[in-house]
């Protein structure tokens, strides 16, 4: 950052924490250079920037900015050869075109994620076209196919043109191959279809072309052949096909004598012609994951890719069979090999691998202990992801290992056993669930730098009292110890997670009332107590302090009393099961205002938490942003077996009181919940008839109200039910 230094031509500034721009920036009128971005500006863009007539660089980029109107002020500036209002708000600004037109020096124009508003048709026809555009990015804009007038008389010299993430749609615009000085061209993630155009391949200049994420269909040979018919293949060094409808077979790719970095990933590709990528010796990025790919590659494949860094295999159904002494010409920095079998033995070439970041070899068929020199080699690591082997043995002290900042484990779904280790401090992700792992798991209170997003330890042997450190952790956005045996009270430092998003203490031995300080965890979306031995009452403030909750089980514990009216106050809840208790009292009148179960739709087919974390330093170039999500499970009782809900968690409308001490009426207000699938009241002492508004609930598949005190017949409403739903009336 440069500050003001030279406040006469030169100027800087950042950190302003949500400040306006301040005026006296106007007064700056023989300013040539000003750069505010990403100094965390809020408002509107002045117009007393319109006062720097001398100005040639004006940088706004990644503030918290928007225009109110029009950009007229920006027609001072004319002797502006660098514009950048990237990620502000100019959907107001109707007039960006001719603003844009009439800036005749202007060679860069950043306008990527602005809002920019609908292009009228009609007005492109008083436009002025700049000449002089060189560098033009408008990404993710929603723009759709009647920016093309514009856009194609804008520049014919443009060098690089940034359309990715818009609305673009049917055949990649043959208008295209005008511009011929055209290095970068990224077209990814719009609606085009068709075939990948001949034309493009006689762009003799250039080096990036990105057109994943569209709907592109072609066999991939004929493809490549149209690419490689010209100049084209001499220049491309960067080539993004990605998630597309792109079938075959990967061909001769050694036409392409400068190619760097080839991404097919997400394609219908099923083979491999010949091993001709081998010799691709300028070759950085390989990835192509997530295709059909069969056969077993063999040292031959990598035989000449000397500056590889990047492989991503993950996926396909590939079996990678090297020699013991094989040593790779590569150094890789990023492995991605998820389902690729390697196994039984632990990949032993990776002994080679010293500038390893990402590692991922789960669904490997690995069945061996992992050597030492392994865990050695992880300092640099920074994601690794061996789950779902057969890997045995003991985990050694891990504090030390990992040292880069934010790094994220998954040991899950292994055969690895003994006490929890020692773990890094720097972790953020640790998923060592669905193994043997024993004993207490009071270590993790010695990882006390707050960095941990993200735990796993379920389905385990871990015994113990829960630990009493939560206030350590104040960041934890997931939290399962489900399938364990830990006993004792829930602690009360667990109201220290105040980000937590799903709490799962299912199948455990707790003991104990609900801690009050529970209540502090406002953000829950999903928690899971039951299969404890929990008991006291449902304290009132549920409704207060946990609005939020989306799914709540307390299944088979020892909760007793009547149930809070509070609970009404769950407007997001979709899965409420307190079977299995020794609940008493009526069932509050007032739940026909649980919202989302008097919907009948539902948005997502997931319950799913995103997380971010942030792993390798604290400067630009030194760390990368990663981002997951978590897919919440509950085991639910359906028509009298227990299922896990995973994938359709989302779908599921569930009301399950089975099997308390439950009296009083029917309630008339569930009738309301036209969303419920599955409704069981059954084994309970409530009395009356059954409501004739039961035949509302239409989206019912399952319902008990058997073991109660109803008299009267069955109402006639149902009769659309299935006889499987009506037999289970029976007292």
């Amino acid at each position: 950052m440069c500050a003001c230094e030279n406040p006469m031509t030169r100027c800087c500034l950042n950190n302003f924490s949500g400040s306006p721009i301040p005026e006296f920036i106007g007064s700056l009128t023989k300013l040539s250079y000003l750069d505010l971005s990403f100094a965390e500006f809020e408002g509107t863009i002045p117009s007393h920037l319109g006062n720097l007539s001398a100005l040639q660089h004006l940088d706004l980029s990644l503030n918290h900015l928007f225009s109110v109107g029009n950009l007229d002020w920006l027609w001072h500036l004319s002797s502006l050869t660098y514009l950048d209002l990237g990620s502000n708000n100019l959907s107001r600004s109707a007039d960006w075109l001719q603003v844009v037109g009439n800036l005749p020096l202007l060679t860069t124009l950043y306008l990527y994620r602005c809002h920019l508003p609908p292009i009228v048709p009609l007005s492109l026809s008083n436009l002025n076209y700049s000449t002089s555009l060189q560098f033009l990015e408008l990404s993710e804009n929603n723009l759709t196919n009647s920016i093309y007038p514009w856009l194609f008389n804008a520049s014919s010299n443009l060098v690089l043109l940034g359309l990715d993430s818009n609305h673009l749609r049917g055949s990649i615009p043959v208008a295209l191959k005008h511009i011929v000085s055209l290095s970068f061209l990224g077209l990814a993630s719009n609606e085009f279809e068709g075939g990948v155009p001949d034309f493009f391949g006689n762009m003799c200049s250039l080096t990036m072309l990105n057109i994943s994420d569209n709907k592109l269909r072609g066999h991939f040979p004929e493809l490549i052949q149209n690419l490689s018919s010209g100049c084209t293949k001499n220049s491309l060094e960067i080539l993004y096909l990605s998630s597309n409808e792109i079938t075959g077979s990967v061909p001769d790719l050694g036409g392409f004598s400068s190619l760097k970095e080839l991404y097919l990933e997400n394609n219908r590709l099923n083979g491999f012609t010949n091993n001709s990528i081998g010799q691709m010796s300028k070759l950085r990025t390989l990835s192509l994951n997530g295709n059909s790919l069969r056969g077993v590659i063999s040292e031959a494949f990598f035989s000449n890719l000397s500056s590889l860094t990047t492989l991503n295999l993950a996926d396909n159904n590939l079996s990678l069979e090297f020699s013991n002494d094989w040593i790779p010409p590569f150094q890789l920095n990023f492995i991605h090999l998820r389902s690729c079998k390697m196994g039984p033995h632990f990949p032993k070439w990776l002994h080679t691998q010293n500038q390893v970041k990402e590692l991922d070899i789960s669904d490997a068929g690995i069945s061996d202990t992992i050597p030492d020199w392994f865990w050695n080699q992880t300092n640099e690591l920074f994601v690794l992801n061996i789950s779902n082997n057969q890997i045995q043995g003991k985990l050694p002290d891990l504090s030390m290992r990992f040292d880069t900042s934010g790094s994220g484990i998954d040991i899950s779904s292994n055969h690895f056993e003994g006490p929890i280790p020692a773990l890094p401090t720097t972790a953020t992700f640790l998923n060592l669930s669905k193994n043997k792992f024993s004993g207490t798991m009071s270590i993790i209170c010695s990882m006390d730098d707050n960095n941990l997003l993200y735990l796993d330890l379920s389905s385990n042997f871990l015994s113990g009292r829960l630990p009493d450190c939560w206030m350590q952790f104040d960041g934890l956005g997931i939290l399962n110890l489900a399938n364990n045996n830990f006993s004792g009270n829930i602690p009360d430092s667990i109201g220290f997670l105040r980000n937590i998003l799903t709490l799962s203490l299912y199948n455990n031995s707790l003991t104990g009332e609900w801690p009050s300080s529970l209540k502090n965890c406002s953000q829950l979306r999903v928690m899971d107590l039951g299969n404890n031995e929990l008991s006291g009452e449902i304290p009132p403030w549920i409704g207060e302090g946990l609005s939020k909750l989306v799914v709540l089980s307390m299944t088979s514990n020892k909760f007793h009393g009547n149930m809070p009216f509070q609970l009404c106050r769950l407007p997001y809840i979709q899965v409420l099961d307190l079977s299995l208790n020794h609940m008493s009292g009526i069932i509050p009148k007032c739940f026909n205002n649980l919202t989302a179960m008097t919907q009948e739709t539902s948005s997502n087919p997931t319950i799913s938490m995103d997380y971010y974390f942030i792993v390798g330093g604290g400067t630009a170039t030194a760390f990368s942003r990663y981002s997951s999500s978590y897919f919440d499970n509950v085991l639910l009782t359906w028509k009298g077996n227990k299922y896990r809900y995973k994938n359709t968690l989302g779908l599921v409308k569930i009301l399950d009181l089975s099997n308390n001490k439950l009296g009083g009426a029917f309630p008339e207000e569930i009738m309301d919940l036209v969303g419920l699938v599955a409704l069981n009241l059954s084994r309970n002492h409530l009395t009356g008839q059954i409501s004739p508004k039961i035949g509302q609930l239409k989206s019912l598949d399952f319902l008990d109200l058997s073991k109660n005190l109803f008299f009267g017949g069955i109402p006639a409403s149902l009769s659309h039910y299935s006889a499987t739903i009506a037999c289970n009336f029976i007292n």
